[in-house]
Order: structure tokens, then C-alpha cells, then sequence
């Protein structure tokens, strides 16, 4: 059992890149990959745990790319450079979303609404600050008794103190990890929620652009569509993927190694991966 989709505390998981290593050992994964939103911050650590237990390691990153009328997300798996072109990428990223925060705090207490940054980092600890630890701020502060009154009043989408995500261009996006020579992925394409004709435009788009894989696997969707998923992808020569998302203990259906309809990522995932990705380490 493999997983190619997991997040860390560097990113929005619940469990510290080693911690996730730990708790992958202990379900028994034979590799990894982290890929965390939009920052490499855990690689480092998550790799010398990785190495200690035996566990094949994948370095990666998920990157929000634009699309309209939201966003979605790339995948950039087996990256080996995580500085340079890709790292000031991710940090320009960082750098618009601190600043959103801080628009987002502004105009809450433009309307009087008690909230600082101060007791949001306090919230975050390790963690990269985003709208959820805005949430537990203002539940702390009693103006809204749940997180998801918070979003549903104040920092949902569409809600009075919504601002969107920076998010990078595709072809930007699609150059940084071919940079930093990793492969890159469209993560849960059904996420997009377009029409199977539409999604068969897109990959095929995809496809002429220099995407190599695609994630057909994913806890969100069934089981019988990721079948026809695979069966698009395969059609047009993509390196197909499967993952958890994994980020927390607290979603059963999301549990590390396992994916659509709860069944484990086969080692076959891995080794597919490896064709491409000869500088990976055998599965022990």
C-alpha cells in the first residue's frame, strides 16, 4: 500500500511532515509522497523520516491554479529541486496570501467585528494561517458559536468578507515543476465539476501543454468514476495516479493509503511512477 496525495502541518494537514511519516509507518505504507499546498517547507524533515523507516519517499507539491470560474489544483510529483525558480514561485504565493489575511482581518474590523493577527498566529502554531484559524478566532471570540457559522456568515465564497486566493497561472505552474524536475499531475479532475464531454476537451489540452499524469483516484469521487477517469486518461497516454488527500485523522474516508470507495492505493501506482521517475527508491 502506497500514497501519492498527503498533506503536513507545513501546509493545512493536522500532523507535523515527520508525524505524518509515523502514522504512515504504522498503516503500513511502503511510499509516500507530500504533497503539500503550495510550499516544499516539509520536505526536508519528512524525507530524513521517511529514510529511517524504510519508507520510499516522493517529493511534491500541490499547486491552486487558475480556472475559471475558480481554481484547481497541479500536482508536481519527484521534484528534486526545491529551491531556486520553484521555491520563489511558492514564496510569492506565501507572500499574496499573508497579505489577504491581512485585508480579510482590516475589513472585519472596519464592521466591528473584534479579531487580530496576533491571537490568529497564536491559533495557527506551526501551521500556514488561512480562513479555518480566522474561523476558530471569531468562534473564540464568541461572534459565531461553530466554524462553519463563520463561513457561512463572513468567510465563505460569496460572503461579505470573502477575498479570493492568488493563484498561478497554468503554464507558470506547469514550467516550475518541470524546473525543478518533477512530473506533473492534475489532482481529482472532478473537481473541476464539468461534463465527462468538457473534461475530455480539458485533458486533451492538458495533454498538448506537457501535463504526464493525471490522478484518477480520489476518496472524493466513486469508485466506478474513477474507472472511466482511468480509461481517459490511459486513452491519451497520461501516467494515471491515486491518492488520499489526506490531512487529518478526523475524515475516515480520507485515511492515508486508502482511496475512492475506501479500497488501498496498490503498489502498482508507485511503480508506474517510477518509469518516469527513475531516481526514485525501490520499494523495500
Amino acid at each position: 500500500m502506497i500514497d501519492l496525495h498527503t498533506h503536513s502541518s507545513a501546509s493545512d494537514g493536522a500532523l507535523t511532515p515527520s508525524g505524518l511519516i509515523d502514522h504512515a509507518n504504522k498503516a503500513g505504507l511502503r511510499a509516500l509522497a507530500l504533497t503539500d499546498h503550495d510550499t516544499v517547507a516539509g520536505i526536508s524533515e519528512a524525507r530524513c523520516r521517511a529514510g529511517a523507516l524504510g519508507i520510499a519517499f516522493v517529493a511534491g507539491v500541490e499547486i491552486e491554479i487558475e480556472f475559471d470560474p475558480g481554481e484547481f489544483h497541479l500536482l508536481g510529483l519527484g521534484i528534486e529541486e526545491v529551491d531556486g525558480q520553484l521555491l520563489e514561485g511558492l514564496s510569492l504565493l506565501a507572500e499574496a496570501r499573508t497579505i489577504r489575511n491581512e485585508r480579510i482581518v482590516e475589513l472585519l474590523k472596519r464592521e466591528g467585528i473584534p479579531i487580530d493577527l496576533e491571537a490568529i498566529a497564536e491559533i495557527a502554531g506551526t501551521e500556514r494561517i488561512g480562513r479555518p484559524h480566522l474561523a476558530e478566532a471569531l468562534m473564540r471570540g464568541k461572534i459565531v458559536r461553530t466554524k462553519q457559522e463563520a463561513f457561512d456568515r463572513f468567510l465563505g465564497k460569496g460572503k461579505p468578507f470573502y477575498l479570493p486566493k492568488e493563484c498561478l497561472p497554468f503554464a507558470k505552474a506547469l514550467r516550475l515543476i518541470k524546473d525543478a524536475k518533477g512530473i506533473a499531475v492534475i489532482a481529482h479532475p472532478y473537481s473541476l465539476f464539468v461534463s465527462k464531454t468538457k473534461l475530455a476537451g480539458l485533458m486533451d489540452e492538458w495533454k498538448a501543454a506537457g501535463v504526464e499524469g493525471v490522478e484518477a483516484f480520489h476518496p472524493t469521487a466513486k469508485l466506478g468514476q474513477c474507472r472511466i477517469l482511468e480509461h481517459m486518461a490511459r486513452e491519451r497516454g497520461f501516467l494515471v495516479t491515486a491518492g488520499s488527500d489526506f490531512h487529518n485523522l478526523q475524515k475516515p474516508e480520507c485515511g492515508i493509503g486508502r482511496t475512492a470507495g475506501g479500497i488501498p492505493v496498490a503498489d502498482s501506482f508507485y511503480e508506474e511512477l517510477s518509469l518516469s521517475l527513475p531516481g526514485l527508491p525501490a520499494l523495500s
